[in-house]
């Protein structure tokens, strides 16, 4: 729906004096201790599924599981178990590190790379890594697994016509040459040096070599503590816990997911006893009894088409930027769930800049600059739309109105669209959609990588897939910095990041978010920055004297 400008309640609280008042406490800060560890991104989810499945069937209620069953509840039913799109994070939730596991993992709150079914790795060559495989694994179906079976899931991941999320996403649609040297060791290589290889092999899921390469599976086979025990789609998903499994056995001996797209429903679910994890809470219906707060990657920001006009006027877009008061929606909309950013990347990530700190909100030098822009021709008073998606992040809707108001006081003609997913990945990806004027897009972007090449390479290279335009001399930056390692790397992507923002400002950078979980008192879980993209079950304990 289009909106036009107006104040609402809380839209005018917003411009209240900040600073007489205090934000509302966290919901979930308290809880017991569980204070989120300082950990870093570990990335992304790139987008959400384009599909939310209400569950109305009243078979799926999850409070008839069993005691020895941990019961989940997400805010949308996955829409493929495929491991291979196990980026997306509502897949990611139900299958990584839960029925498959990859060669490598990534400690979130560290950011090292730690072994898992890999013991091993070195780089042999300038473009080549060897890795060491784990002995006496099995998959759940009773295969060996072997270098033979890593290999082929890197090359069904990458290689294949299966158009793999992860392929897109982790290894900028380029392909690798992979070869098993014996049953422990393989190696993998790339067209031209790639220093960063262990960390994009910790996004695939290794898989039997028995699996099909022609079509994406229902039901995937792992290494994992979990099987699939059974999909009634629109119902729920269960797993079965693996007896064979190589590692310490979980807790629980199901696991069972079903899915509510209202968060209050999956709060109440926690309230009352009828689920021990809920996924994505929204402030207000989270309690110090229900939920828990966890660094969940994510940074809000507003991307400028610089495609058109008035966007195309550099002065236009660093306007906006200025006008845009970030405290004050930090504060007013977010609560604790979201600091001011001035970055695409949270801390932690390798590339994050120090240096750089949100823009302090300059009304008169905003309005100069929209000012000068139109004495040089810039059609300041051409409608720009701004898109955002509903249920993108809580008060997603009174956040775009309180960016519509702050816009319009530049004398800028904005117009609100509300979307769904869908819709709003149509304007997220290429190819953009044509003949529909100037658009500011709200997005939500996750590095769950932990490294600034997988943001790079998606929102900032001129032709990337959610990049709207670039400069030839960004792109060189990001190649430059791609290309290198250790702090070399890190001191170039920060230079990358300081040079968007000066000589490009594609982005206006609203906040660095949190997440809610919901947690009953039934059970012990301590989130963390990988939370909100693999929900691993096998840390899931029982609270000490509690049973249902």
């Amino acid at each position: 729906m289009l909106s036009s400008v107006r104040r609402s309640p809380l839209l005018s609280a917003l411009y209240k004096p900040p600073r007489s008042q205090s934000p509302a406490p966290h919901p979930g800060r308290r809880r017991r201790g569980r204070a989120p560890a300082a950990g870093l991104a570990a990335a992304a989810l790139l987008f959400t599924s384009a599909c939310t499945v209400a569950n109305s069937d009243t078979g799926g209620d999850i409070g008839a599981a069993g005691g020895n069953t941990l019961r989940i509840v997400l805010d949308q039913e996955p829409p493929t178990l495929e491991p291979c799109e196990s980026s997306l994070a509502s897949t990611g939730a139900v299958v990584r590190s839960n029925v498959t596991e990859p060669l490598v993992e990534r400690d979130p709150d560290s950011g090292e790379l730690q072994p898992l079914l890999a013991t091993g790795w070195r780089q042999t060559a300038p473009t080549t890594w060897t890795f060491d495989t784990r002995p006496g694994v099995t998959f759940q179906n009773g295969q060996k697994f072997t270098a033979e079976d890593a290999a082929f899931s890197i090359d069904r991941a990458v290689n294949s016509d299966l158009s793999c999320n992860v392929d897109g996403y982790v290894f900028d649609d380029s392909g690798v040459e992979v070869r098993a040297l014996s049953d422990t060791t393989l190696t993998v290589t790339t067209a031209k040096p790639d220093p960063i290889l262990p960390l994009r092999l910790s996004f695939i899921e290794i898989v039997p070599r028995t699996t099909s390469t022609e079509a994406k599976v229902r039901k995937p086979v792992g290494t994992g503590p979990y099987a699939i025990g059974g999909w009634q789609t629109g119902v729920s998903i269960t797993l079965d816990r693996n007896d064979t499994y190589w590692g310490k056995a979980p807790a629980f001996a199901r696991a069972r997911y079903v899915w509510r797209s209202e968060p209050s429903v999956r709060a109440a679910m926690i309230t009352k006893g009828e689920a021990d994890l809920a996924t994505a809470l929204d402030p207000k219906d989270a309690t110090e009894e229900n939920s828990v707060a966890y660094p969940n990657n994510e940074t809000t920001a507003l991307r400028l088409d610089g495609r058109e006009a008035p966007l195309d006027d550099i002065r236009v877009r660093k306007a906006i930027d200025m006008v845009i008061d970030r405290q004050s929606i930090s504060e007013t909309l977010f609560g604790e769930l979201g600091e001011p950013a001035a970055q695409l990347v949270p801390k932690g990530v390798v590339g994050f800049n120090n240096d750089l700190v949100p823009t302090e909100p300059d009304l008169k030098a905003a309005r100069a600059l929209v000012k000068a822009a139109a004495a040089d021709g810039a059609p300041v008073d051409r409608k720009i739309t701004l898109v955002a998606r509903n249920g993108q992040f809580p008060r997603v809707a009174e956040t775009a109105e309180a960016l519509q108001y702050q816009m319009a006081r530049l004398g800028l003609n904005v117009k609100i669209l509300m979307t769904d997913t869908a819709a709003h990945l149509q304007y997220q990806l290429r190819p953009l959609p044509e003949n529909v004027g100037p658009i500011a897009l709200l997005i939500m972007h996750g590095n769950q990588a932990g490294d600034a090449a997988f943001t790079a390479s998606q929102y900032l290279l001129s032709g990337s897939p959610q990049s709207t335009f670039g400069t030839p001399e960004l792109d060189r930056r990001v190649a430059a910095a791609t290309a290198l390692a250790g702090e070399k790397r890190q001191q170039a992507f920060a230079e990358v990041f300081a040079y968007q923002n000066e000589a490009v400002a594609q982005y206006v950078h609203l906040a660095h978010m949190r997440g809610l979980l919901g947690l009953s008192s039934s059970v012990r879980y301590r989130p963390n920055s990988a939370t909100g993209d693999e929900l691993r079950l096998a840390a899931v304990s029982r609270a000490e004297g509690k049973s249902r």
